[in-house]
């Protein structure tokens, strides 16, 4: 069977509405109760979860094309450019604050329309030095015909895994033109459904030499949040396509050599984004969590090395803290460090792990067992 985009009536999408009528008011009840809670939360709060959740959204979407990000650049990069508090932080790389810059223009940006130039401007923040790894690429317009055939793979040099192949460079032009109008002409089709239709579209496409995947999520993302309404995030729905990247490639590859009939791809973004949804449960607990420790320590506040040490380990700290690590993080000497350890210890804020000696670590504690 030919590839989706080589059928007669390409690209006159269809599915079953009936099939798809109870997922897809499961997952926009689920969305309104998640928006409502996150309503009652209060701002600062909110912001919180949204930046926890954007940052596990670009790491993640990164790491499914293979580029693995340091999330406490990707961290600092979102929390400066939403006029957040980066103390403590590391300084973004290059590659970093190309994709933050995209990933914020698709979520705060969502009503703006997304246009050709808008599109090349996403491309050029995600390749700032025009490679790809060791490799010249086109950047900020749409592959040339000399760039050969893009085939779709995924999986190891040397043991790739051809999912499709994408249509001729020639074609792009229209075919992106026909794909834009689309997407920013008002119709019936809801914004969740819009997103999956969106998605495949782009991906079936591949327009760019490179940097196609996580456009193609920043788009969906960008379909999401005018489903919501809102510029924050939270949940995060290219932290469950990299949780089942296996099964995503699979239907991403059944679509292509199937009809234009997209159901089966539809029910399963839409449950992918159900997960995704219920996934924001953890995000909100460890916001909670962070809220009701400094809640408890309102009355005696720390010092500024201690409070530095303690919004990284109830962030994105890997491993526990030792007296070596906390003087890296403050810039202060061994004895200093020991000291605000132990006091924090005292106050029942951190919990010493069994062992002793060299290997001496702590852990936070639960902030019921704080004391004033």
């Amino acid at each position: 069977m030919p590839y989706m985009h080589e059928q007669a009536g390409w690209p006159e999408f269809s599915w079953d509405g009936a099939a798809l009528a109870a997922p897809l008011a499961h997952v926009r009840h689920r969305q309104g109760r998640l928006l409502g809670k996150m309503e009652a939360l209060g701002f600062e709060l909110r912001v919180e979860a949204s930046l926890n959740v954007l940052t596990s959204d670009v790491v993640k979407s990164s790491a499914i094309e293979g580029e693995l990000l340091n999330p406490a650049e990707v961290r600092s990069s979102i929390a400066r450019r939403l006029g957040l508090d980066v103390a403590g932080l590391p300084k973004a790389g290059r590659d970093v604050e190309g994709v933050v810059e995209m990933m914020l223009d698709a979520t705060q940006n969502f009503a703006a329309p997304l246009t050709r130039d808008r599109l090349f401007g996403w491309h050029a923040a995600l390749f700032p030095t025009g490679r790809s790894g060791m490799s010249r690429i086109t950047v900020g317009a749409w592959r040339p015909r000399e760039a050969g055939p893009m085939q779709v793979v995924s999986g190891p040099i040397g043991r790739e895994t051809v999912h499709f192949e994408a249509p001729e460079a020639d074609r792009l032009e229209a075919e992106m033109a026909c794909f834009l109008d689309w997407l920013d002409t008002p119709t019936a089709v809801d914004p969740v459904l819009q997103g999956g239709i969106a998605h495949l579209w782009f991906v079936t496409l591949h327009p760019f030499e490179d940097g196609n995947g996580r456009i193609a999520r920043a788009i969906a993302d960008l379909a999401l949040a005018r489903a919501d309404g809102t510029k924050q995030r939270f949940y995060g729905m290219s932290s469950q396509i990299e949780a089942e990247r296996k099964e995503y490639c699979r239907r991403l590859e059944a679509a292509q050599r199937g009809d234009l009939d997209i159901t089966r791809w539809l029910e399963w973004f839409l449950a992918c984004l159900d997960r995704a949804i219920g996934g924001a449960d953890t995000c909100l607990s460890a916001v909670l969590r962070k809220a009701k420790l400094w809640q408890h320590l309102h009355r005696r506040p720390v010092n500024e090395r201690q409070r530095l040490v303690l919004n990284r380990l109830l962030d994105d700290f890997k491993g526990f803290m030792t007296t070596s690590k906390y003087a890296k993080l403050t810039k202060c000497s061994a004895d200093t460090a020991l000291r605000d350890l132990r006091e924090l210890l005292e106050r029942g804020i951190l919990v010493q792990n069994p062992g002793g000696g060299r290997s001496t670590s702590y852990r936070l504690a639960e902030p019921e067992m704080v004391r004033e």
